[in-house]
């Protein structure tokens, strides 16, 4: 059975933990194989398919639409355009996220203006009234 692995070696070969493994087949992202035996093997492709997984992670699409990712490799009609389309996507989700860092950013920077004296009591703190509406000047 060598070109099988069980869940431990599966899951050092391709840089998680097991729990990871066991979250993905809840997840519908890997197969959970057979028993062989007393142990699970699985096939040395789910190497690439749990790395595949983690890149689209780090990417920015979820584990839903990471499952559409890898859905869309099976199909047969399905075709380069469409992965072009998702990707287009989280890249208008990314950039309407950048605007929000940007604006929470600025809102900031403004609320940090309102702290004149660092070292007044935290019962006076002008920052902290701003987080309970209890401010008397709006930014």
């Amino acid at each position: 059975m060598d070109h099988t692995l069980t869940i431990g070696k599966l899951a050092k070969a391709a840089g998680v933990g097991v729990e990871t493994i066991r979250f993905y087949e809840r997840k519908k992202l890997l197969r959970q194989p057979r028993k062989v035996g007393s142990f699970r093997h699985y096939p040395k492709e789910d190497i690439l398919r749990i790395q595949f997984i983690k890149r689209s992670q780090e990417l920015g699409f979820t584990l839903n639409e990471t499952k559409e990712l890898l859905d869309l490799k099976i199909k047969d009609q399905a075709k380069c355009g469409d992965v072009l389309e998702k990707t287009e996507t989280k890249i208008e989700e990314i950039n309407q996220k950048i605007e929000d860092l940007k604006k929470m950013k600025l809102s900031l920077r403004e609320l940090a203006k309102c702290c004149q004296d660092s070292k007044q009591p935290l019962s006076d703190c002008p920052i902290l009234e701003c987080f309970t509406g209890d401010r008397k000047s709006k930014i």
